[in-house]
């Protein structure tokens, strides 16, 4: 089985934000939106495809797979989880949602899970 990388993983969690905020994902707006070259889109797509994580007709939006997407969210929520936990260590926004992109990819579940608790802790006591 093939594995997805980081870079196919940062494109997943692109594609499904475009197209949960704005109701579709092209070629153009996921560039625009990493900040790549519109032949690196249609590579990764290339790749995507193969997986059998996203579908495109020519010259049509984006879709993800049932598979696809539910990598997505799994990346989007690792993400939201270490952006969460760095913002209460006190690290800025802007820096945490950058850190978070990095970390999400190399973090062992057990790790996420000890996070995922901490900051339920940390909420917990607030509350009291």
């Amino acid at each position: 089985m093939a594995v997805v990388t980081q870079s196919l993983e940062d494109y997943l969690e692109t594609i499904y934000l475009l197209i949960k905020d704005t109701g579709s994902a092209c070629v153009r707006d996921v560039a625009k939106s990493m900040g790549v070259k519109m032949p690196s889109v249609v590579k990764a797509l290339h790749e995507l495809k193969s997986l059998e994580l996203v579908t495109q007709e020519p010259y049509a939006p984006i879709e993800l797979t049932k598979k696809g997407e539910t990598i997505a969210k799994s990346v989007l929520a690792r993400h939201e989880l270490l952006k969460s936990f760095l913002v209460s260590l006190g690290v800025s926004p802007k820096t945490a949602d950058e850190d978070a992109c990095r970390m999400e990819h190399i973090l062992s579940v057990e790790t996420l899970e000890k996070i995922r608790r901490y900051i339920e802790k940390s909420h917990e006591k607030s509350i009291k």
